[in-house]
């Protein structure tokens, strides 16, 4: 049987496996606080990911500036892009609401969202 997941990884790189929303939103408020760190000098960002052991997978990534950006891949190694991927500008309230449908297995609400680049 196909099991699937939910990990979130936070602008310090920590994966919290099956994230509560509590634990999303405290991401996001140190994504748009201004306040997380990126390494190198890059943008903080943090990334949900979801998927299920034997195949898909699909990342939500939000950065520092409310830039947002959703991959759908074959597998959790990324080997082969499903989509081309979509970007947006977001406030953290929209940001939560992507996370949110992700967690929820919410695939296709994702892809009608407004894209800029659908």
């Amino acid at each position: 049987m196909t099991q699937a997941w939910l990990v979130l990884t936070n602008p310090a790189g920590r994966d919290i496996a099956a994230p509560t929303e509590k634990q999303m939103a405290a991401v996001l408020d140190e994504i748009y606080s201004g306040k997380a760190q990126g390494a190198d000098g890059e943008p903080a960002s943090a990334a949900l990911r979801f998927g299920y052991d034997d195949g898909l997978m699909y990342v939500a990534e939000i950065s520092a500036g409310g830039h947002v950006r959703f991959e759908e891949w074959s597998d959790r190694d990324c080997e082969i892009a499903l989509a081309d991927p979509r970007t947006m500008q977001a406030g953290r309230t929209d940001a939560m609401k992507i996370w949110r449908l992700l967690a929820q297995r919410q695939v296709a609400k994702i892809r009608d969202l407004a894209w800029q680049n659908a």
